[in-house]
């Protein structure tokens, strides 16, 4: 009986590396976003002589300013995700895989790499997923149109709660 238990346990906690998946799948997806928002800030780049052009309009330029806007907090956005996902698989590989000792033994590893726990995981998550959302914000606050006083009230409401979303995150992590 005594073998088998041991046996049994053995199965249980290998079964741990079933993870590894995990971390491989978010780590390529991470580096596909990575590329994906490299790409859209290339072309965003390259289409931006444009906005120099003498034939172009006070309207178009306009359009096109705020379209490049847009566009940036898209890049941003891209990049915050492709940093959660990075950030995720390196967090569950150190929680069941194991220590990853380069990170550890590295100068210059930020501290938002070494997870020690799964809510310290989750916390590190949750303030970037609070910065996309942010940054997603910012990118409906920018095509919103202000047709009555009310609309402002609802965009000054957006703004407090953010700050409030952002205090309530900082004092958090100063209760630590």
């Amino acid at each position: 009986m005594k073998a088998l238990s041991h046996f049994f346990e053995s199965i249980l906690w290998d079964s741990r590396l079933i993870v590894i998946i995990a971390v491989v799948t978010s780590l390529i997806t991470s580096l596909a976003m990575f590329y994906i928002a490299t790409a859209d800030a290339y072309f965003m780049v390259s289409h931006l002589g444009e906005y120099i052009s003498p034939e172009l309009t006070q309207d178009a330029r306009a359009s096109l300013r705020a379209t490049t806007v847009t566009h940036v907090v898209e890049i941003v956005d891209g990049y915050l995700l492709a940093t959660i996902l990075l950030i995720f698989s390196l967090g569950l590989y150190e929680l069941f895989i194991g220590k990853i000792e380069k990170a550890e033994q590295s100068e210059t590893s930020s501290s938002v790499l070494l997870i020690e726990s799964l809510d310290d995981l989750k916390s590190r998550l949750a303030k970037v997923i609070l910065m996309i959302l942010i940054v997603k914000f910012f990118e409906h606050a920018i095509a919103m149109k202000f047709e009555v006083a009310l609309d402002l009230l609802y965009l000054a409401g957006g703004i407090a709660l953010i700050g409030v979303a952002l205090y309530a995150s900082h004092a958090a992590e100063d209760r630590k």
